[in-house]
């Protein structure tokens, strides 16, 4: 058996930009595809995280069809820009896990309690039996808390990038292994690390 490492990446404030909703005046993931945009230099940090043998899994809570804010196709549209943005790169990843619920969503099927809602480490233990990967040489890269929690409940190493929207951070918050600016610098502390 290969056992590899991974870096799990949440999406919005990672690799594109969150978007102010002014109906509920919180930054949320974009909800259409022209909402869609890209951190800049995102894409020479995951190659090199490529380069150095790291698999790479997006890990994503994306509620908005849930909530009765976007609709599926809407959302497929906007990680279908994600994939676009990827190929033209030459950036690969090992696969892509959303969680499309919401405790408090308002569509059937898709609301209340599930098991792959971050803090959950759902998808991560689910690709560490699917892809031989080794946790402990793993990273999870995310700008909110639940990526800390459900990295830290996987038992893997945790990078937090800061915000890319005002925020008040909670004292109760989970503290990660590491906080950056951006996804270059968390880039650049992995491939130190070294897995």
């Amino acid at each position: 058996m290969n056992v590899k490492s991974a870096v799990f990446l949440d999406r919005d404030g990672v690799l594109n930009r969150n978007v102010f909703n002014p109906s509920t005046g919180e930054y949320e993931s974009p909800g259409k595809r022209e909402e869609f945009e890209l951190i800049p230099n995102i894409m020479p940090a995951l190659r090199e995280l490529r380069r150095a043998g790291f698999l790479l899994f997006l890990v994503s809570n994306q509620p908005n069809y849930a909530k009765g804010k976007s609709t599926l196709e809407e959302l497929r549209a906007v990680h279908s820009c994600l994939v676009e943005a990827l190929q033209t790169a030459g950036v690969s990843f090992a696969d892509f896990y959303y969680c499309l619920h919401h405790p408090h969503g308002k569509v059937n099927g898709y609301s209340g309690p599930c098991e792959c809602r971050k803090p959950s480490p759902y998808f991560l233990l689910k690709a560490r039996d699917e892809f031989d990967i080794s946790l402990s040489d793993s990273w999870m890269v995310g700008d909110r808390p639940t990526d800390i929690e459900c990295g830290i409940a996987a038992g893997v190493k945790t990078i937090r990038i800061k915000e890319d929207y005002p925020v008040t951070r909670a004292a109760s918050e989970p503290t990660a292994d590491h906080e950056v600016r951006d996804f270059a610098s968390a880039a650049e502390i992995i491939i130190k690390a070294g897995g």
